[in-house]
């Protein structure tokens, strides 16, 4: 089927898990990035299970950021600084990128979203980046729980010259809003890392292989309506998903 040049691809977003409301959210900046980019948002609930008819449906894929992934799936240890532990989202999340990982599907993965495709592709997670990185980094600003954007830490960290992501964003030097506690420690096969903090915590990963697999462990979401070089990043995956689909 021939498309206008400028038509606009689905993207699937993932959503938070169920609360105890019995209802699932997203924070509105994910829609609103995709939107300016030209993509039409579809979100994703925790515990769905169809993920060969929803791939057949979607052009691009977000894993968007979140609470933890249970320390189960990659052999990691209790900790009690891990929140938001969801089996029904994880199910979702953990099998859709494995998929998109095999099937080309263009895909963004945003901070829970790296960590997710990580351990998705047989990598493992640090499970408290202060006991073993400190504090001179703040990656996470106080309290627990849903960040709002005011309380969104902002750190420097370098973007590999020759990535994917540097040429997206402009440059190799940024200050993105950051709000986690967890990273990639051990990097799965098939990934490479693009991005690190002074600290030596891994920022950013791209699939070696597959052709628009871009990870972040910031939130380029929160500042990307008044940062032109993070909603780039955005801009260049709908970009990815309107070609996979003409």
């Amino acid at each position: 089927m021939n498309q206008s040049p400028n038509f606009s691809p689905l993207i699937g977003i993932t959503t938070y898990g169920r609360n105890a409301e019995n209802e699932f959210s997203l924070p509105g900046e994910y829609v609103d990035a995709v939107r300016r980019a030209g993509g039409i948002p579809v979100l994703i609930p925790a515990g769905e299970t169809h993920i060969d008819d929803l791939l057949a449906r979607l052009d691009g894929v977000i894993l968007s950021g979140g609470g933890d992934v249970d320390p189960e799936h990659y052999a990691g240890r209790k900790h009690v600084e891990i929140y938001m532990v969801d089996p029904e989202r994880d199910g979702t999340e953990l099998a859709l990128a494995r998929q998109v990982a095999g099937d080309g599907t263009p895909t963004l993965c945003i901070c829970r979203g790296i960590q997710v495709l990580n351990v998705a592709l047989g990598g493992s997670l640090v499970e408290h980046l202060p006991d073993e990185v400190g504090e001179a980094i703040t990656h996470r600003n106080p309290p627990p729980g849903h960040a709002q954007i005011s309380s969104y830490a902002l750190h420097p960290l370098i973007v590999d010259g020759g990535s994917r992501l540097a040429d997206i964003l402009g440059t190799s030097a940024i200050e993105p809003a950051s709000w986690h506690h967890q990273a990639v420690r051990r990097l799965a096969d098939g990934l490479r890392v693009v991005a690190q903090a002074e600290d030596g915590t891994i920022e950013a990963a791209e699939s070696v292989e597959h052709p628009w697999l871009v990870a972040v462990q910031w939130h380029p979401e929160i500042t990307a309506a008044d940062d032109p070089s993070q909603q780039r990043i955005f801009d260049a995956f709908v970009a990815a998903a309107r070609q996979k689909k003409k």
